[in-house]
C-alpha cells in the first residue's frame, strides 16, 4: 500500500500526491497524447454537455472527441490508428472517459492528402 502511494506521489495522481499540478481531464487527456504520439495537430473537445442525463456521464465520467495528426499513425488502418490511441489513455478510459470519439490520421504528404 505504502508502495503504492509513494508511486502515485512519484507521478502525480492518487490521492496523496503532494505539491503536484491538478489537472482536469483533458489535460491529462492531452499530456497523454502529447508525450506519446508528439502529434503535429492535436484538438480535443469536451462533448460532455451533450450527454448530460447519460447513465454513462452519472459518475463524472466525460466524453471527448479527439483529432490528432501524428507521424506514428501512418501506414496504419484507422483500426490500428484507434487502438493505439485507447492503448494509450487506457487507464484514462477505466477512471475518468467514458466516450472517446477519435479522427486520427498521419501528416498529409506535400502537395497529397491523407
Amino acid at each position: 500500500m505504502a508502495e503504492r502511494q509513494d508511486q502515485d506521489r512519484a507521478i502525480g495522481t492518487g490521492p496523496r500526491a503532494l505539491n503536484q499540478p491538478v489537472f482536469s481531464r483533458e489535460q491529462r487527456l492531452r499530456q497523454r497524447l502529447e508525450s506519446r504520439f508528439a502529434p503535429t495537430r492535436l484538438t480535443i473537445e469536451d462533448e460532455s454537455h451533450l450527454h448530460a442525463g447519460h447513465a454513462g456521464a452519472a459518475g463524472g465520467h466525460s466524453h471527448f472527441r479527439v483529432t490528432i495528426v501524428a507521424e506514428a499513425f501512418r501506414g496504419l488502418s484507422p483500426v490500428a490508428r484507434h487502438r493505439l490511441v485507447y492503448a494509450a489513455v487506457d487507464d484514462l478510459l477505466k477512471t475518468d472517459i467514458h466516450a472517446l470519439a477519435i479522427d486520427a490520421s498521419p501528416p498529409a504528404a506535400a502537395g497529397g492528402s491523407r
